[in-house]
C-alpha cells in the first residue's frame, strides 16, 4: 500500500498576463483547496515547487475566487497552508518514493514551467510506478508532458481519459494570444500529443473532473476540491 502523504507540486513560474497588466503564477485555491481535502482525509501534506518557490497568481485573489475561510487561510502566515508553501523546499530535496499520491496544482504560470520540470515529474512517476496516484487540476495537465510509465516507457496518460482547461475559455478570457506567445500548448492540445482522451464539461467555469483508474484530472478552479476529494477515493481503494 503506498504512503497516505500527498505532494501538491506548485508552479515556480510566473509571467504578465491579460496585456501586461497582472501577473500569474500560482492558482491559490488549486493548492489550498486540495490541501484542505488532504487534511481532512488524513494525509501528511507536503507542497513543492522546482525552484522552491512561487509567485501568487492575480487573477487567484480576486474575490470571486478567494473569499471567506480560504481568505483567511491565505491571510494568516502562520496558517498550516502558508506555512508549508511559503517554506516549501525544492522538488529535488524530496524523496519521491515518500509519497502515495501526486497533485499538481496550477495557474496559467505552470504551462511555462511544468512541461520541463523534471525534478516534479520524477516524483510524479515514482508515484506512479509504486502504485499510487498522480492528479492535476487546470493547467496542471501540462506536467504530463514527460511523466512516463517506468514499466512501458509511455506517458502515464497515453489511452487515457484526461480533462483540464479548456481552449474555449483560454479565448473567452481573451489571453490566446499571449499564451500562444509563450510557445504554450492547451491542455486539449498536450493530452492529444500524448494519446490521451480529452474530455470537458459542456460549460467552461463547470465543477467537472475525470477518473482514469490511477489517474484523476480536473477541469477549472471550480473543480479542484473535488478533484482532490476523487483522488482521495482511489487511493482508498488501492
Amino acid at each position: 500500500m503506498p504512503a497516505r502523504k500527498a505532494l501538491i507540486a506548485v508552479t515556480s513560474a510566473s509571467a504578465s498576463l491579460f496585456n501586461g497588466k497582472e501577473t500569474t503564477g500560482l492558482f491559490i485555491t488549486e493548492a489550498l483547496h486540495p490541501f484542505k481535502a488532504l487534511v481532512a482525509a488524513g494525509f501528511e501534506v507536503d507542497l513543492a515547487s522546482e525552484t522552491g518557490t512561487y509567485t501568487p497568481d492575480w487573477l487567484s485573489q480576486q474575490p470571486d475566487f478567494l473569499n471567506g475561510a480560504d481568505l483567511d487561510m491565505w491571510n494568516d502566515t502562520n496558517s498550516d497552508f502558508r506555512k508549508k508553501l511559503d517554506n516549501m523546499p525544492k522538488a529535488s530535496e524530496l524523496d519521491g518514493s515518500q509519497y502515495g499520491l501526486f497533485f499538481a496544482s496550477a495557474g496559467h504560470a505552470a504551462l511555462i514551467d511544468y512541461p520541463k520540470a523534471k525534478a516534479l515529474q520524477e516524483i510524479a512517476e515514482q508515484v506512479w510506478a509504486n502504485g499510487g496516484v498522480v492528479a492535476s487540476v487546470c493547467h496542471g495537465g501540462a506536467i504530463f508532458s514527460d511523466i512516463l510509465d517506468r514499466a512501458t516507457g509511455e506517458p502515464i496518460v497515453k489511452g487515457k481519459k484526461v480533462t483540464g482547461f479548456t481552449t474555449e475559455a483560454e479565448y473567452t478570457m481573451k489571453i490566446m494570444p499571449e499564451l500562444r506567445g509563450w510557445g504554450s500548448e492547451m491542455m486539449d492540445e498536450v493530452a492529444t500529443r500524448l494519446g490521451a482522451t480529452y474530455e470537458r464539461s459542456d460549460g467552461i467555469w463547470d465543477d467537472y473532473h475525470v477518473v482514469d483508474g490511477r489517474l484523476v484530472t480536473g477541469q477549472n478552479p471550480a473543480s479542484a476540491a473535488s478533484t482532490a476529494k476523487a483522488a482521495i477515493e482511489v487511493f482508498d481503494k488501492l
